[in-house]
């Protein structure tokens, strides 16, 4: 299982300052270990955010990205007590899906 997904969401006045770290190697395929290995593919292909269940953002992503993605954005609309969740999914098939609730 991979690491949880960093969620931070900072309310100011009417909009609100959310941070998502995801902690994923997001290799491209093209890298070799120390061995001249190449590394397979390993990105994360898909990810959503919700708030409340409702999604906000679906994205999709690619080799161009690179190790442990940071996405920033503000929204408005968000308030305390809301629940803001993350998902992802990769090229392998593996998931991770984390939560806040806003403070």
């Amino acid at each position: 299982m991979s690491a949880p997904i960093k969620i931070r969401a900072q309310i100011q006045g009417e909009t609100a300052d959310i941070r998502i770290l995801m902690q994923h190697p997001m290799e491209t395929g093209q890298r070799k270990d120390e061995s001249g290995q190449v590394l397979p593919m390993n990105f994360i292909q898909t990810f959503t955010v919700s708030l409340n269940g409702k999604p906000v953002i679906d994205g999709q992503l690619n080799t161009a990205i690179s190790k442990n993605p940071l996405f920033t954005f503000k929204a408005r609309g968000i308030k305390a007590g809301d629940k803001l969740s993350v998902a992802w999914m990769d090229n392998l098939g593996d998931r991770r899906q984390d939560e806040i609730i806003v403070s």
